[in-house]
C-alpha cells in the first residue's frame, strides 16, 4: 500500500478518535494517550513509506493500528510503574524548579490544596498526615485506628487521583 502525505492525512483523521479512545482506555491518562496515540501514527508513517509495507487493506491499518496502540499503551503503563513515586514536596520542586517566584509557588499551592479537597476524607486525611505532618504510616495507622495497608492504600490512591488531577487542571505549571 503505498502512501501520499494526503492518503497518510485522511489515514489518521479516519482512525484518530479509535486510537485515541483505546489508548485512553489502557492508560488511564489523557497525557499518556496521547503521546501513545501520536507514536501509534508515527509508526504507521514509518511502516507505510517502508520498502516492505505490508499494509494491504483499510481493515488491515485498522487491525494493525489496534494493535500497536495496544502495545504502546501496555509499555507506557509499564514505564510509568517502575518509576519510582516522589513525595509531593519532591514533585513540587522537580515541577517547578526553574521559577521560584512566591506569586507563582503561592498560585500552585493553592491550586493543590483546591484539589486536595476534592478527593476522598480518607485518603485526603492520610496525604495531610504523611506529608504536611511528616507521620509514617505506622504512626497514621495508630492515630486512625486503622490497619497499615489501609493507610497505605488510601495514601497510593489519594496521590493517584491527584496526579490524575492536577495533569488536567495544572496544565500550564509542568513541563
Amino acid at each position: 500500500m503505498a502512501i501520499e502525505s494526503t492518503d497518510f492525512r485522511r489515514l489518521v483523521e479516519t482512525h484518530q478518535r479509535m486510537v485515541f479512545s483505546l489508548a485512553l482506555r489502557v492508560t488511564g491518562e489523557h497525557g499518556s494517550a496521547e503521546e501513545v496515540a501520536q507514536d501509534a501514527f508515527l509508526e504507521l508513517h514509518r511502516e507505510l513509506i517502508s520498502a516492505q509495507a505490508r499494509l494491504e487493506s483499510e481493515d488491515h491499518v485498522k487491525f494493525w493500528l489496534r494493535r500497536v496502540t495496544v502495545h504502546r499503551a501496555t509499555d507506557s503503563l509499564r514505564k510509568r510503574s517502575r518509576q519510582p513515586e516522589a513525595g509531593a514536596e519532591e514533585w513540587l520542586e522537580e515541577q517547578f524548579v526553574e521559577d521560584n517566584s512566591e506569586a507563582l509557588n503561592a498560585k500552585v499551592l493553592a491550586l493543590l490544596e483546591e484539589l486536595l479537597r476534592t478527593i476522598p476524607e480518607q485518603q485526603r486525611v492520610a496525604i495531610v498526615l504523611r506529608y504536611q505532618e511528616e507521620m509514617t504510616p505506622d504512626e497514621i495507622a495508630t492515630l486512625l485506628n486503622q490497619p497499615v495497608a489501609t493507610v497505605k492504600s488510601n495514601l497510593q490512591r489519594g496521590l493517584q487521583l491527584l496526579r490524575r488531577k492536577a495533569a488536567v487542571t495544572m496544565k500550564e505549571y509542568v513541563r
